[in-house]
């Protein structure tokens, strides 16, 4: 009976973990970049005053909204919420490992940046729709570039559920794989645009030439947009997890190994994260942001290498 609950109990523990533990690496991300740039920066846990307060405030409706702009920040929570906790963290073999499946992540993200991009252009500013048809440019290349990372590593592991593509990983012994490395390469350009960084976009700018997330949320306030401000957050531990379970899957345990194995799962996950942090960090302070119509050529060049990956995947099946 243990051995049947112990999953589902390490299924909603990841659920909570995801949740609580994204603020803080968005924390991480700006302490180290302020002291990267000389600067003392906010505390760490900055992000989580701030969502404190946002809840804590009253809401003021953009005039004219429909009943879509109020349940926007809902549906994008809620489905970068279930994507993040659905994605293997600490451990395998979770209790609802059945549907932590590749293309049901990508449908839920899609679905998340739908309803964003709507609530932009729901409002009727020229900024919400000058960041709606943004996001949509970006999504364009971005989603066609993830999806050929996912069948890369698929076709690898014979299967499209993370958990069973973790295993396979690390079973596997270690190898130099081209089209695992084309797929990384292809897969980092993607965590940066899907999550509003450098050099694709600012987060912490308000210019609206620039402005591509922030400019469909400047109508929002109070708890409407403390949700929209966890998504983002929850939506850059999401691709951190993913970037994890399919090139770093070391460190992870299986859910039915036991409460020690488990928090070595933790603590490995959570050095991954703080690791991500410190790299993205030096990498957006090495680098300026790029032109808004070279971002399109950016991107390109993700889905280019992704294409080139599955590609090579083929050829490297057919020749053995």
């Amino acid at each position: 009976m243990a051995s049947l609950i112990f999953p589902f109990l390490a299924q909603l523990a990841q659920m909570i973990l995801v949740l609580l533990i994204a603020p803080l690496v968005t924390g991480i991300l700006r302490k180290v970049k302020a002291r990267l740039t000389r600067r003392r920066g906010a505390s760490v846990f900055q992000p989580y005053y701030d969502l404190w307060k946002l809840m804590r405030k009253d809401i003021v409706p953009a005039p004219h909204a429909s009943w879509f702009y109020r349940a926007a920040p809902y549906i994008v929570f809620a489905m970068t919420w279930v994507a993040a906790a659905l994605v293997p963290t600490f451990a395998t073999g979770l209790g609802f490992n059945w549907a932590a499946d590749l293309i049901a992540i990508v449908g839920l993200l899609a679905t998340a940046r739908f309803a964003l991009a709507l609530a932009g252009m729901d409002i009727g500013t020229s900024f919400g729709g000058l960041g709606a048809s943004r996001e949509m440019m970006i999504a364009t290349f971005a989603e066609p570039a993830m999806l050929m990372v996912m069948f890369t590593v698929a076709m690898q592991a014979g299967t499209t559920q993370l958990s069973s593509i973790a295993v396979y990983l690390i079973t596997q012994p270690l190898a130099l794989r081209i089209s695992l490395a084309l797929a990384l390469i292809s897969f980092t350009i993607v965590l940066l645009a899907e999550n509003a960084r450098i050099p694709v976009d600012n987060p912490s700018t308000h210019l609206e030439l620039t402005m591509v997330h922030e400019a469909m949320v400047l109508e929002y306030s109070g708890r409407h947009l403390a949700l929209i401000e966890a998504a983002a957050f929850l939506k850059l531990v999401l691709y951190m997890s993913i970037f994890a379970c399919l090139f770093v899957p070391f460190g992870m345990a299986s859910a039915s190994a036991g409460g020690a194995a488990v928090l070595l799962g933790i603590g490995a996950y959570i050095l991954k994260l703080a690791g991500g942090a410190f790299a993205l960090a030096v990498g957006e302070t090495s680098v300026a942001k790029m032109r808004v119509f070279r971002v399109s050529e950016f991107l390109g060049i993700g889905l280019v290498l992704g294409l080139l990956a599955m590609l090579l995947l083929f050829v490297i099946a057919g020749v053995q």
